[in-house]
């Protein structure tokens, strides 16, 4: 029996317990791999009283998860209790979110499960707590970290229509400008080729690179940034074999047959990949993290305060994020 995934509760007021329940609800349906929850069954069989839910809930070891998941929706206890109520997040939220995503990630390690499938925090929640991290991403990564190092984490979001990397991730315009450098470019670069050929079983992945500037720059007359800073870690990446073209003017990098030319865009700043990616790819875009020592992928929404509890979320990008893990675990196998 294959490892089962570790989904995590997330925001206990936000939409997550509701699409965690709907995708188990449809696990014969869609043929899902098995996957367990890391939280609260007590909060969890309260919000599906409160959506009109009936399924079993079963409290197990991570051990016993798999062999479950069939008969009931398995929840292995992370000892942190969820009281929050739809939309209402309280002062459990923080507490319970965190220690599900370390106990998920504590599962991967150990080689109990095969990969994290994260669902939607909020951080204004988080930072009232006394969170430290930018986001999810940031705070994988220290829990990630060994011998002291903090490996460097990518942002990827994937679709089958679109894969999108921003090199910057969650800065301000200015703050994305002042720290975006030839090194990191060409950094960012090596962990994408790097992953998606472990991860995604693509032999020689194409990267197309986006201008920073309107027209990449036209030849430095808006802004010089595209000649002395991306262009010379699209240089740096060809001399190491990497199929790579730009700096590619962003607001042609996206139609269709644009989009047949490569296999992942490296953008300059979040807008720049997530516009066009929510645009083509709303309800079944995954977030995905690379450069990690575990798979992680987690829905490409937030925790929609204000339909929790209504029965209105739609599970899709949490399904996809499933499959995504699943089929990524599986070709690092091969």
């Amino acid at each position: 029996m294959p490892l089962p995934l570790a989904v995590t509760s997330g925001e206990p007021a936000g939409i997550g317990p509701d699409i965690t329940l709907a995708t188990w609800l449809r696990r014969r349906e869609l043929d899902l791999p098995p996957f367990y929850v890391r939280g609260d069954r007590t909060a969890l069989a309260a919000r599906a009283r409160a959506l009109g839910l009936k399924l079993d809930l079963a409290d197990v070891d991570v051990d016993e998860a798999a062999a479950a998941f069939d008969r009931a929706l398995p929840v292995v206890a992370t000892g942190t209790s969820a009281t929050a109520l739809p939309g209402r997040p309280d002062d459990s939220s923080a507490a319970a979110a965190l220690a599900s995503i370390r106990h998920a990630v504590a599962d991967v390690v150990a080689g109990k499960a095969s990969a994290v499938v994260t669902n939607p925090i909020a951080k204004n929640v988080l930072y009232r707590a006394g969170f430290q991290h930018p986001g999810h991403t940031e705070f994988l990564a220290e829990l990630a970290a060994s011998g002291g190092k903090v490996p460097q984490p990518v942002m990827m979001l994937w679709s089958p229509q679109l894969a999108v990397v921003p090199v910057t991730i969650h800065l301000s315009v200015r703050e994305a400008l002042a720290q975006l450098t030839t090194e990191l470019i060409v950094a960012t670069a090596r962990i994408v080729v790097a992953d998606m050929r472990a991860r995604f079983g693509l032999k020689a992945p194409r990267l197309a690179i986006s201008g920073l500037n309107p027209h990449a720059g036209e030849d430095g007359t808006l802004g010089t940034e595209d000649i002395d800073v991306v262009a010379p870690a699209i240089g740096i990446l060809r001399n190491e074999g990497v199929a790579v073209r730009g700096p590619l003017p962003a607001d042609t990098m996206f139609h269709p047959a644009a989009r047949k030319t490569y296999d992942c865009a490296l953008c300059m700043y979040h807008d720049q990949a997530l516009i066009p990616i929510k645009t083509i790819a709303f309800e079944d875009a995954v977030n995905v993290t690379l450069g990690l020592p575990f798979i992680r992928t987690s829905p490409d929404h937030g925790t929609a305060f204000d339909i929790a509890g209504t029965a209105k979320a739609n599970p899709s990008s949490l399904i996809a994020a499933i499959r995504l893990a699943a089929r990524m675990a599986a070709t690092k196998k091969t």
